[in-house]
Formats: C-alpha cells, structure tokens, sequence
C-alpha cells in the first residue's frame, strides 16, 4: 500500500513539518501533514554549535514523524535540513542521531538549493503568469527566487531570518520605531549583492509562501480587507505593534499565539524586500519546500537531468577538457560494473562516481599544480543545481583524493555514504585517471577488475599490452604504490 505514497519533511530553524501525498494519474494528491514547532535554531549559541536540549526536540519530533512512515521504502522518502543545520557546527552529530531514530536519510541542502526547491513547490501548486518573484521568509534565511513556468531563472538564500531576526532586534520583546528600523535597514542591507540582477530581470507576478508570509496575509486582509499582502496592511500592522510596545501586549486579528514572537522580525524583513523591490503588493501560494521535495522525488528522472544539466554548464564554465572526462567515466564505469555488487555499491554510488569523473580536472582552470585540491575546492564550494549539500561534499571528497599520496586522515566525516564506500570510489576513480594518462582513444585493453579478500583488488592486463605501455604501466605501479601505502591492496595481473 505504502508504494503509492511519497512523504517529506522539511526540518526548518522554528518547526519541522511533514507532507504525505498519494500518486493520483500522473500528479500527487496530498493526504497528510504534519507540522510540530521544535525551535532548532534556539539552540545555537554564539559559536552556532546547537544545544543538547534543541536537538532533543528535534529528535523527539523526528521520532515521532517516523512512526508515520513505518513501511515506506527509502526512495519515497526525502528529508531536508535548512539553514539552522547548515549553519550548525556539530549538525552531522544531529543528522547521525537523526537519521538513527527516523530510519531515513536526513540531506543537508544547501541555500539555493533550497530556494529551487521551494520555487517548484510554488510552481506545481500555483497558477503563475509569465515571470514571478517567490518570496520564503524562514526561521533562518529568506529565499528569493525569480522563475518562469518550471524554470529558475535566479535564485539566492540571505541569512535573514525570523528566529535570527528575532534574537538581535526584539530579543526582550520591546517593539519600538527604532528598533523596526534597524531591523528594516539590516534586511535592506542582505539585499544589496542581489538587488541589481533581480531588478533587471523583471517580474510580472509576486508570490509569497511560508508561515510568516500567510500570517502577515491574515493580518493585512483583516485590516484592510483585501486578500493580499500590500504595503499599506503591512504599515498599518508595523503601526498597531509599535503602538503595543510589547510583544505580550499585542492583539491583533489574523495573528495566532503560536507566532506572536516572531512575527515583528517576519514584517521587519518583508517590509525591507518591499522597498528594495519597490513592491506594492503580492499574493500568497500554499506550495513551499516541502511541496517541492514532493515533486523532487516524484520526478527523479527530471532531478537527474537537473544533475546533469549542472555538470555540463561547469564543464564549459571552467573549460574541462571533455574527451578525456568522458575517457575517465567510461573508465570508471566499467571498472563500477565489475565490483559493484561485491563491494555492495548502489546506482547512486555509481552516479556519484560517473559525475566525479566529469570534474576530477575542473582544478586546472588555476593550475595543475595541486590540481586536485584545487578541484576539490572548487566542487565543494560553487552553486550546484539539483546537488544536496552532503552530495556536494561527496564529491568534493572524491575529486580531491584522484591523484596523488592518499592522506586519509583529511577527509570530513560524510553522512551521505559510509567512509569505506567513499574509499571504494576513490580507488576506482583513481584507477581510471591512471589508465587514461596518455589521453588518447583506442589505448586501453579489456578491462577486468576482480574484488579479492580483504578490500584487494586484482586488475588483470594482457602481456602483450604491458610490454608496449611502459608509460601507462609505471603510472599504475606508481598508483599501486599509493594504495599499498594507505592499507590497500592493488595486484596488478600480467596475463
């Protein structure tokens, strides 16, 4: 029964909510929510390390959300960490215990990503004319994205948040002129870097989502009487609060208890985004993040394409030589094929592998000199489309360790996949690079590759091949010595 369902969750700074929806002809229907207010992003502390207490509630609420989904399979599942976790220092100790109590993977995603995400959730549950502007006010950040039909066309995440917010202007509750005006200014201020991009591309329709926004909606039909946000409600309601003077003294209708002490830090960033845009008024949409993992995952052929999609553009951003990439991933596969049911390797690992192959030099757009580091760099630092923030890091690793002695101490822990399959992949990958060292077509032989007992590999070559490629050979003896060095075992088999 449970094949039929697809379910999320989105573990946000203020509450982690969870969708349920059921395949319905060739869309999703939802069936369930559940939201529970866990205020993760409380517990941080000045060095952003999360508290003990906010990670216990974080885990009772996962805990409580994973007896929902006793019987679904791993792939109708996806669970997303925002900004609080990935601001976080210690958030791999939460996704570890996370991922333990829930018995799902927990992704990290990182800001734009995010912002994609929740631009698909607006754009499959909305009726949207020509060009629109997607406001996200978080717990953490804001999201702003400008898109057309099913197509982002910019997207930016600004750490400007209501639970942040909150903590440095109306942490005592004092709701003063100059109090919304410093917070006004700080948020006009986030904007800036992106203010000029969004300006030149225009909008023709302005959408916001989230909680806050469909509170300050509820707020502004009460006291204007029309069902959107626009300026005029919004200064009426900064008026009403700053006449309160506190935020316990504040009633107002439309505003629930439960939002009443974030609500002066949502108004104070949205009234920022109104003068920087020079908005006027907007409408609300029901779809957010959450909604946009439903169709991520109910699309996975199209999050693929994203994928791909991302490594062509990087290929021709930093000009990688694509015949030889094309050399290491046909490599690497048919070296993947051979010992991927041994070593328990998934499609996924073999995707990740295929797409480290395709970067592995993107490094030598600065020098070849620690060209790996420098891919690495690069990987684990630049805006990659349909990547979560824990692939990313994957693959990173993977580009990083290609070449070169194997210094295994240097790898950050990695929730996406255990340490000995990341290692898995590093040997193959490097074995690739090795074998593709002359950067030529038609040089390689039949490849056999053979697990053997404890972790060895045997990579078997035809004599006769070995006598006529000195170069290639030594390389792989060099390899052979690399592996042998780290704990592993490459025989090479002259047949």
């Amino acid at each position: 029964m449970t094949d039929q369902y697809v379910a999320t969750m989105d573990l946000g700074s203020n509450s982690f909510h969870m969708v349920i929806a059921r395949y319905h002809g060739d869309g999703l229907r939802i069936v369930d929510r559940l939201k529970q207010r866990v205020r993760l992003a409380d517990g941080l502390d000045d060095g952003n390390r999360l508290s003990e207490d906010a990670m216990a509630r974080g885990l009772d609420c996962l805990r409580l959300f994973g007896e929902r989904l006793n019987g679904f399979h791993a792939t109708r599942v996806r669970v997303a960490g925002t900004y609080t976790l990935r601001e976080a220092v210690n958030a791999q100790e939460f996704v570890r215990r996370g991922q333990q109590v829930l018995g799902f993977p927990i992704d990290i995603v990182s800001g734009n990503e995010e912002a994609r995400l929740i631009y698909h959730g607006v754009a499959h549950t909305q009726q949207t004319q020509g060009q629109v502007l997607v406001i996200d006010i978080g717990g953490g950040s804001t999201e702003l994205v400008i898109g057309q039909d099913f197509d982002c066309r910019q997207v930016s995440s600004r750490s400007m948040g209501c639970v942040s917010f909150t903590r440095k202007y109306f942490a005592d509750g004092v709701l003063s002129e100059a109090r919304f005006q410093q917070a006004i200014e700080a948020a006009e201020y986030q904007l800036v870097p992106i203010l000029g991009r969004y300006l030149a591309l225009g909008w023709d329709q302005v959408l916001g989502s989230s909680g806050t926004i469909k509170t300050l909606l509820e707020m502004c039909t009460a006291a204007t009487g029309e069902p959107v946000i626009n300026l005029t409600g919004l200064k009426h309601i900064k008026q009403r609060l700053v006449q309160a003077g506190h935020i316990d003294q504040v009633d107002m209708a439309g505003l629930s208890e439960d939002r009443k002490p974030l609500i002066a830090a949502g108004l104070s960033i949205l009234l920022g985004i109104y003068h920087s845009f020079n908005l006027d008024r907007m409408g609300f949409s029901d779809g957010a993040l959450r909604e946009g993992l439903l169709y991520s995952v109910f699309g996975r052929a199209k999050h693929h394409d994203i994928q791909l999609n991302t490594l062509q553009a990087l290929a021709g951003e930093y000009d990688i030589d694509r015949q030889q990439a094309d050399r290491v991933q046909d490599t690497a596969r048919q070296l993947f094929v051979q010992v991927c049911d041994n070593w328990r390797l998934n499609a996924n690992s073999g995707d990740l592998l295929g797409h480290a192959a395709r970067l592995h030099e993107i490094g030598l757009h600065i020098n070849f000199t620690g060209v790996h580091r420098h891919s690495a760099y690069i990987v684990g630092n630049t805006d990659l489309p349909g990547f979560t923030q824990e692939q990313q890091k994957a693959l990173a690793a993977l580009v990083r360790f290609h070449r070169k002695a194997l210094k295994l101490s240097e790898l950050e822990p990695l929730n996406y996949l255990p340490e000995q399959q990341l290692w898995r992949l590093v040997r193959l990958l490097r074995i690739a690079v090795a074998l593709n060292r002359r950067r030529q077509d038609g040089v390689l032989p039949p490849l056999v590759l053979k697990p053997a007992a404890e972790d060895e590999l045997r990579l078997h070559l035809p004599a006769d091949w070995c006598a006529h490629n000195a170069l290639l050979l030594t390389t792989l003896e060099r390899e052979q010595a690399y592996q042998d060095k780290a704990g592993w075992k490459l025989t090479l088999v002259r047949a």
